[in-house]
């Protein structure tokens, strides 16, 4: 759909990239190192100053205790994390990985490279929550990960306490692990971020993982990192030193810079994020869209079947030419089997500048049928 978009000149509020740099700091901080000679192999955990400045963040915004010398591990973003994590935690064919769908495409992709059984519970519209009897029944004693992205994407739910306490019980009930995915752990909109690993029992099962991209609005940096107990860390290690090794040496300082950054920088990101979601549901309300309202994350869901839509993937595909915009159906990431049950949803990124959502909502209310 990024493809699209470049070739038509479409508005691209498809893939989750921020169109604009992150904060002058980190990226004067990356160019200093660059100039320092900071360019050759990092410890194949990271700099020490990374690992330490992701403990200091664990322990300032969560009280969660870290050592940076074996709890600490940077990666090339939070993909190769979680790609890493799969394949060190997944050592049966009967393993099984337990998410939420619709979920980040690259889950259903790193399950099958693990050699693993993906199992998905369903989040409905129009509030993406879970149904707690569907979650105990797909968790069982094969399971092996119950993997959380909270906020979630591509729904932008932000999940409640019950259903996280659900999850640690059922871990504990099945000894599985939970592997939480919290790249979007400060645009959170309307309270703190709460990780599981903060929750009773939770902290010795859980790997945590997140990244600097959609923090700082870096993400072409892929600098990401997992955290919890030595022994997980380190196996997910072993397999990770045989994936990339190391990531971009000069852009960990950097990230250390960002992570150091006072309060106010923080609160800013998720107020600034808050008021361009806002900006966007209000537009797509006043263009014919059912809103899905988020709690979190860069995205917005609608239904467009009260704009006639009857499949979301050729709605998408037709939108630049109607509109020139473009959105991403959510039936995207989903299994092919449930296909069915997200049919007319789309999912719309607010990560771009004001002016930019202000043009494409124009746009989209001149739609036929808005």
């Amino acid at each position: 759909m990024t493809a699209l978009a470049a070739s038509t000149g479409a508005l691209n509020l498809g893939q989750g990239f921020p169109d604009e740099d992150g904060p002058q700091a980190v990226l004067d901080a990356a160019r200093k190192a660059i100039a320092d000679g900071v360019n050759q192999y990092a410890p194949g955990r990271g700099f020490p100053e990374l690992r330490s400045a992701i403990a200091e963040h664990q322990q300032r915004f969560y009280g969660i205790p870290l050592d940076p010398a074996t709890e600490v591990l940077v990666t090339v973003g939070a993909t190769e994390a979680l790609a890493a994590t799969l394949l060190a935690l997944i050592d049966d064919p009967d393993d099984e990985v337990v998410v939420f769908e619709p979920y980040y495409d690259s889950y259903a992709a790193c399950v099958a490279l693990a050699g693993a059984r993906l199992v998905p519970v369903p989040l409905r519209w129009p509030d993406f929550h879970p149904d707690l009897e569907a979650l105990a029944s797909a968790v069982s004693d094969r399971t092996r990960v119950i993997l959380v992205n909270d906020p979630h994407n591509p729904t932008g739910t932000v999940f409640s306490r019950g259903v996280l306490d659900e999850v640690v019980r059922l871990a504990h009930r099945h000894d599985a692990i939970i592997v939480t995915d919290e790249v979007y752990e400060h645009l959170v909109f309307d309270s703190p971020h709460v990780p599981i690993a903060t929750l009773p029992g939770a902290a010795e099962r859980t790997l945590s993982i997140s990244s600097a991209g959609k923090t700082f609005s870096l993400t072409g940096w892929k600098t990401g990192w997992v955290t919890g107990p030595a022994e997980l860390v380190s196996a997910v290690l072993a397999v990770k030193q045989f994936l990339t090794y190391v990531g971009g040496s000069p852009f960990q300082p950097a990230i250390a810079t960002g992570l150091r950054l006072p309060d106010a920088f923080f609160a800013s990101v998720s107020a600034e994020m808050k008021a361009k979601a806002d900006l966007l549901g209000t537009g797509l309300r006043a263009a014919g869209f059912d809103v899905s309202t988020p709690g979190g994350s860069y995205f917005t869901v609608v239904d467009a079947a009260p704009l006639g839509a009857v499949d979301a993937d050729t709605f998408c595909r037709e939108l630049p030419a109607r509109a020139g915009v473009v959105g991403i159906p959510l039936t995207a990431f989903v299994s092919p089997a449930h296909r069915g049950d997200y049919a007319t949803l789309v999912r719309f990124a607010a990560c771009k500048r004001v002016e930019v959502l202000a043009d494409a909502v124009e746009r989209l209310s001149a739609l036929p049928g808005a």
